[in-house]
């Protein structure tokens, strides 16, 4: 039923020709985004922070509130960015493609920047400087990402084919993460320590790569699903949020983003300090990179035929309810050593690395449900609202993460730290992501209410409103 509907309101945005089906290309397209965006992204998610702790000296609790600020301005400049982009008509190669193109070379630009150091300079001086460039960089990064996460809903219309969509981005943030958090430690430090000649070397070459897979998601995706707007009346913001306070799939789905995203992040931050100081040995971040991804990969496969049988929210449950149990264990095991920690680790990033494959599948369900209940098709704004829950979490976890290495009494430049320190940022590293992780399996267990027979139903239902 789906993939009749797709044939229906699929159009070709090159003045009537005839367009290529769904395949292989348009996947590998919507791959690349991803590897894009998660260059910078996640260099800046994992290192970041000790590139401002251990090379411009600031206090890490100010770069909390750096992270905090940033993040909550980045989390309206989405859902502006969003509004934006639904109030423009489609253009011959697409509403939402262009932009990914205009606004990466920017974007990356801004991001080398954020990893240049000027020599001799106050603390007060790389303070300044941290906030301007991060915060342009994140307002930037909303460019490109708002309008490349809104093109999903447009390639095709079938939820199955939406969820491979949704696996093949994360593979991509997976490809990135693999080269960063592999690579990365062995470039950015030296004898253990942060350089910052490495640094800006890091961020020169993944800024090349990050633009040249913009560039190939330019060329490979096809928007096919045009709505006609000719008689589209206009909608205020007012009335947009109304309709998507209504829209109960999104804002128990939001929630969970937003708890998920903070426990990510801070999971990212506190295991710099983790094997950097507890276990004394930076570089096997490498293989934590290494292993979350082939973990991914081994997921990947199975993912499309899970969710076909059993459905994208039963699938995502199961993956939280592993990796949340996986780091309650390591809580109770502090005195493992780094090789057996990132053994049993490596459950857990399976578990959640599932999750993370299904995640994008869950926001083109959602954009949809909110046409069913309003008639609107505001793609950019309903994906941007999503961002913005993350961006959120990422505010939220900034703050936290700062401040939480600096209630444990981590001293910035000290050649240790004392055993109480250790201690935190082991608590830290297992135990609340326990926590939060089973919060999360909690709510998209019993609160959010398209399961794989509503999903299924709702597809047929917004077909046979479509037609009518």
């Amino acid at each position: 039923m789906a993939q009749a509907l797709q044939k229906k309101v699929e159009s070709p945005q090159s003045g009537g020709k005839t367009v290529r089906p769904f395949g292989f290309k348009d996947k590998l397209g919507y791959l690349f985004g991803d590897f894009g965006n998660d260059f910078f992204f996640i260099l800046a998610a994992s290192f970041l922070m000790v590139f401002y702790t251990d090379i411009f000296h600031i206090n890490p609790a100010h770069v909390g509130l750096l992270f905090t600020v940033a993040r909550l301005w980045d989390a309206f400049a989405d859902v502006t960015w969003g509004r934006f982009i639904d109030t423009r008509k489609a253009t011959a190669q697409g509403k939402f493609r262009p932009w990914i193109l205009r606004m990466s070379f920017p974007l990356v630009i801004m991001g080398i920047l954020m990893f240049v150091k000027i020599p001799g300079m106050s603390e007060g001086f790389y303070l300044a400087y941290a906030y301007v460039t991060y915060i342009v960089w994140g307002t930037l990064y909303s460019t490109v990402n708002i309008p490349y996460g809104s093109m999903a809903s447009v390639i095709t219309g079938d939820p199955v084919e939406r969820t491979s969509l949704s696996s093949w981005r994360t593979l991509g943030g997976q490809m990135a993460g693999l080269i960063i958090n592999v690579v990365g430690p062995i470039i950015l430090f030296v004898n253990n320590k942060p350089d910052a000649n490495r640094f800006i070397l890091a961020a020169l070459i993944f800024g090349g790569l990050a633009l040249a897979c913009y560039l190939a998601c330019y060329k490979l995706s096809v928007e096919r699903i045009v709505i006609d707007e000719s008689n589209k009346e206009k909608v205020n913001f007012g009335q947009t949020m109304k309709g998507l306070t209504k829209n109960k799939p999104l804002m128990v789905f939001l929630v969970a983003a937003l708890v998920f995203m903070i426990v990510f992040m801070l999971i990212g931050t506190v295991n710099v300090y983790l094997f950097k100081d507890y276990f004394t040995n930076a570089k096997a971040l490498s293989i934590v990179g290494l292993l979350q991804a082939v973990a991914v990969f081994i997921a990947m496969p199975f993912i499309q035929p899970l969710v076909k049988k059993f459905g994208k929210k039963e699938v995502a449950s199961g993956g939280l309810l592993v990796a949340a149990l996986v780091y309650g264990i390591l809580y109770f095991l502090p005195n493992l050593t780094a090789t057996q920690f990132i053994g049993v680790l490596t459950v857990a990033m399976f578990g959640y690395g599932v999750f993370n494959l299904v995640v994008w599948a869950f926001v083109t369900d959602v954009i949809d449900y909110h046409e069913y209940l309003t008639g609107l098709r505001e793609d950019g704004t309903v994906y941007s609202i999503y961002s913005m829950a993350r961006k959120i979490g990422q505010a939220v976890a900034g703050g936290v993460g700062g401040a939480a290495i600096a209630a444990v009494g981590y001293h910035a430049g000290a050649e240790t730290q004392s055993a109480e320190t250790l201690q935190g940022i082991h608590t830290l590293a297992t135990l609340v992501p326990a926590l939060t992780l089973g919060v999360v399996f909690l709510m998209i267990v019993f609160l959010y209410p398209l399961n794989k027979k509503r999903t299924a139903q709702l597809a047929m239902d917004l077909a046979a409103k479509r037609k009518a």
